[in-house]
């Protein structure tokens, strides 16, 4: 038995909603609107229906502005994350040089000697 895959939905904006249909009403054909767009024919169709009897209130969802926020939000936490890693690991090596300078008998390196010494 395979691992089932996930598979996320897709977003379309209101933009992209608005073309298809506009595309539809020149008189293309559902099919090769569809298949140009990627879309299912009946998803073109509920669009077209939608905005028939909505006009202005048709896609109003965010679309993929909330998409993109939140990957937005992930982002900006694998990046904290991540700063906060290589602090860790920068003073984890700053320990490690400091114990092995005092251990080679380098009585001369002290904290804030070595400090200057990388600047």
């Amino acid at each position: 038995m395979g691992k089932s895959q996930i598979h996320s939905r897709r977003v379309f904006t209101r933009e992209f909603k608005l073309a298809a249909v506009k595309e539809l009403e020149s008189g293309k054909p559902a099919g090769i609107v569809a298949r140009r767009l990627e879309v299912n024919p009946n998803v073109l169709h509920r669009w077209r229906r939608e905005l028939q009897a909505h006009p202005s209130a048709a896609f109003s969802g965010q679309g993929k502005k909330m998409l993109a926020e939140s990957r937005e939000a992930e982002l900006e936490r694998k990046i904290g994350q991540m700063t906060m890693e290589n602090d860790f690991l920068k003073k984890l090596l700053r320990s490690f040089e400091e114990q092995r300078a005092a251990e080679a008998g380098d009585k001369w390196y002290t904290r804030k000697s070595m400090r200057q010494a990388k600047r």
